[in-house]
């Protein structure tokens, strides 16, 4: 298995800069990439980093996908003065040229496929490349926006050549749209392109008509062009977390791509004159961890935009530590869209129906609908009364936390370690003495078998860990998975935590009294229970009856990611019990993206008699890629139909569900 991240930087890469006045242009500077490069240094992520050096692009592959007129105007431009430098760069919509620009754009496309490469060698697991110029409004036959050649446009059309490849993924996240990218691919079925991006109803820069969310593709390309306009300044971190949710992870999941490449802009970020979001820098850890669980984690991260140094710097950090495995960290901000973000999100659904299976049964958008739901949408904007730079030098230190010296632990006898993966670290199971004591002093209820009393001496010993935060996360065999995870439960709000997050995969003898608002159960289960749907307080039972196979991402990423990111737990606790329906690959992708909750902090407990999945679940939780779920087939309308009447019930406590009311 691939391992480590790659980094791409080259200084060289900083010659590239204005030589006039232009009020345009003159946020793009070479600072860009030599503080976020220095920040990177900072956080102690460079020397963690597998180094990688750039190259020039080629020729040939600059043509892979820019005219040859192009390539030469290009190459004409290293001999000019400033003058004819200044009266070629008039001929397109923001961009300069300096006598290094043709040297400096070959150096970024060559640095997206030195990443490529390593990633698809095996060389590495994922990486990042920080290059300038950017690329992706650059047009087959323009330079546009800062951009020259289109760094990304190009790694893709590379890596189908060389690798043969048929499926890939590209991620815009920059606040501006990719409209290059998308003239390059829209009649391309084998690339899928998603942008965000700032629109305003036309009003903001591009401002193209086919910027907006009816622009899906032509021709065999229909349906593979996704445009999210954000019609409104001020999206925050939930209205990220909505779009991923509600429309590129059902999408990408579907399209099962073989490669994910993110055009990193990070001007959608707070603090970016550009962008002017209020997105803070740990959101993009999330959509990198979520990105992480696609094409076996062949993952490619090219810089695109970000205007404010300390914003950008930051937010390509938080983007490096996740592509290195660190835990994700807390997210922030109140965890509900506003509403301009879920009509756009609506508008998207609705456009791409036709085209996607997962749509297949969506009714059509109700305004009536909207309008009910309009109190469970305003928009906090942030009201920042410090310069942006101070804010995140505050936020920063609040959100970031020591990593645990051990990722993953287990017990086990000796021997057991050949079972696992490598990196699991195994744990001191606790003496019997003491499990007695602490049973019969907090948990005797539930225990009244002594075989039950000796299985708990694993799961308290890991758990305990997990608690104090000296490991990561744990995984703990026990034959009685149900009440086990109602012990840790219950251990853990003893301990002092107060949001628990509980998912139960399987049967469930019983459910743990939960009254005191701290624990919020999911129950995917096979049978119907006879108590039905409770919510009590910050409490809620769910049963998702037949959550298999292709029913499994319209309840996972319709429904149980929404409202657990909407709960927003300090410990995430799977129990894995008899008569499970999800396999073990379902199993593990859940584990995985479960994983960006918590600071990742998770407790996995799993039926003694389940070593295949013990070992699957273990590989996640040590940072290995989640398995290809193949050829997806939709669910029936009557899953679809359940799924939506869940989120209609439950839609108003937690708000992040609102995004995919009925359509």
């Amino acid at each position: 298995m691939a391992s480590g991240t790659a980094l791409i930087y080259d200084e060289e890469m900083t010659t590239h800069k204005l030589l006039w006045s232009d009020p345009i242009c003159d946020i793009e500077v070479p600072e860009r990439l030599s503080s976020s490069y220095e920040q990177l240094k900072s956080y102690h992520l460079v020397e963690r980093c597998v180094h990688v050096p750039a190259r020039e692009g080629s020729e040939e592959e600059i043509l892979l996908v820019h005219s040859l007129e192009h390539l030469e105007v290009a190459k004409s431009t290293q001999t000019m003065n400033e003058e004819e430098l200044k009266r070629v760069s008039e001929n397109y919509d923001a961009f300069f040229f300096h006598p290094s620009t043709y040297r400096c754009a070959r150096l970024a496309v060559g640095a997206a496929l030195q990443l490529v490469d390593a990633v698809m060698s095996g060389k590495v697991h994922n990486g990042m490349a920080l290059v300038r110029p950017p690329g992706h409004h650059s047009q087959r036959s323009a330079a546009n926006g800062f951009c020259l050649f289109n760094n990304v446009a190009i790694a893709a059309e590379y890596a189908k050549l060389k690798y043969g490849l048929q499926r890939i993924l590209i991620v815009d996240w920059d606040v501006h749209h990719g409209q290059g990218t998308q003239y390059i691919f829209e009649e391309d079925p084998s690339v899928l392109y998603f942008s965000w991006h700032r629109y305003e109803h036309q009003e903001f820069w591009p401002a193209l008509k086919e910027s907006d969310y009816d622009a899906i593709g032509l021709g065999k390309g229909k349906g593979f062009n996704i445009n999210l306009p954000w019609n409104k300044v001020g999206m925050g971190n939930s209205d990220y977390l909505a779009a991923f949710f509600h429309v590129l992870l059902p999408m990408a999941f579907e399209f099962d791509p073989e490669l994910v490449i993110v055009s990193s802009g990070y001007d959608s970020g707070i603090g970016d004159p550009e962008g002017q979001m209020n997105a803070t820098p740990e959101v993009f850890a999330h959509l990198t961890h979520f990105l992480m669980q696609l094409a076996n984690g062949k993952l490619c991260v090219i810089l695109e935009g970000g205007y404010h140094l300390k914003s950008l710097g930051e937010s390509v950090c938080m983007t490096v530590k996740t592509l290195l495995g660190d835990p994700v960290p807390q997210i922030t901000g109140e965890m509900a869209p506003c509403l301009s973000a879920v009509e756009s999100i609506q508008n998207v659904r609705a456009a791409h129906k036709p085209y996607w299976k997962w749509l297949a049964y969506e009714g059509s958008f109700s305004l009536f609908k909207q309008m009910l739901l309009i109190n469970g949408f305003i928009q906090k904007l942030k009201v920042i009364k410090m310069s942006t730079k101070r804010f995140l030098e505050l936020h920063m230190k609040n959100i970031l936390f020591p990593v645990p010296p051990v990722k993953t632990a287990t017990t086990g006898s000796e021997g057991s370690e050949h079972t696992l993966p490598e990196h699991v670290q195994l744990v001191k199971e606790m003496d019997k003495t003491e499990i007695k004591a602490l049973v019969s002093g907090f948990y005797a209820d539930l225990v009244k078998e002594d075989k039950t009393l000796l299985s708990l001496g694993s799961m308290l010993a890991i758990l305990d860990k997990i608690l104090k935060k000296e490991v990561c996360n744990g995984i703990a065999a026990s034959p009685t998975a149900a009440l086990s995870a109602a012990i840790a439960l219950r251990h853990a709000v003893r301990f002092g935590f107060q949001r628990v997050l509980c998912v139960f995969v399987g049967d469930v003898q019983f459910i743990p009294n939960t009254e005191d608002g701290k624990v919020l159960i999911l129950n995917i289960c096979e049978k119907e229970q006879i108590w039905g749907f409770i919510f009590v307080l910050t409490n809620l039972l769910l049963l998702l009856k037949d959550a298999e196979g292709n029913d499994f991402f319209s309840a996972v990423l319709g429904f149980i990611l929404p409202v657990a990111y909407s709960y927003q737990p300090n410990l995430t606790v799977i129990a894995v019990g008899p008569n499970r329906n999800l396999g073990i690959s379902g199993i593990s992708l859940l584990v995985a993206l479960l994983q960006g909750l918590a600071e990742s902090r998770i407790f996995a407990v799993i039926e003694d008699t389940e070593i295949n999945l013990m070992q699957s679940v273990a590989k996640v939780l040590v940072g290995a890629s989640t398995p290809s779920f193949g050829i997806y087939v939709p669910p029936t309308q009557e899953k679809v139909n359940k799924i939506k009447a869940l989120r209609d019930q439950f839609q108003q406590e937690w708000k992040m569900l609102q995004c995919s009311g009925k359509l």
